[in-house]
């Protein structure tokens, strides 16, 4: 049986968002403003099949998958790309692999206690985000 991610999450700590966004090619004017926001993300679950919304005061992204099934996705609104993305399971941890124009992308997410951890990777960067449980 998968771990259970459903609910909503605040982000409590970032470490190095800021030099993951660089690595994206992200504007140095978005970077300055996202490393001050505190997302919500909320999970969605059934079974293999998620829907990740994250909400924040400057903008939204939703992100759909089912664990196992490669597909193409498009970042609208973050870094404009498109992408083909694989989530797997290992062990506990969701951990995706995104292949496109930028060498070693994806994120893990995993639950440790009431927390959840979100490593987010490109290129050499690594972003490492906690959560705290909302509700």
């Amino acid at each position: 049986m998968p771990v259970d991610f459903t609910g909503k999450w605040e982000l409590e700590s970032s470490e190095n968002l800021e030099n993951y966004l660089k690595a994206l090619d992200i504007d140095f004017a978005i970077r300055k403003i996202a490393v001050h926001l505190t997302p919500i993300k909320t999970f969605i679950q059934d079974g293999d099949n998620f829907v990740i919304k994250t909400q924040s005061a400057f903008k939204s992204y939703e992100l759909s998958f089912t664990v196992g099934v490669e597909k193409e996705e498009f970042t609208k609104g973050f870094d404009n790309r498109m992408l083909k993305s694989l989530v797997t399971w290992e062990g506990d941890k969701l951990v995706a692999i995104q292949k496109g124009e930028k060498a070693n992308r994806g994120w893990k997410h995993w639950i440790e206690r009431d927390k959840l951890y979100l490593e987010l990777t490109c290129e050499d960067a690594v972003c490492q985000q906690v959560y705290k449980r909302k509700d």
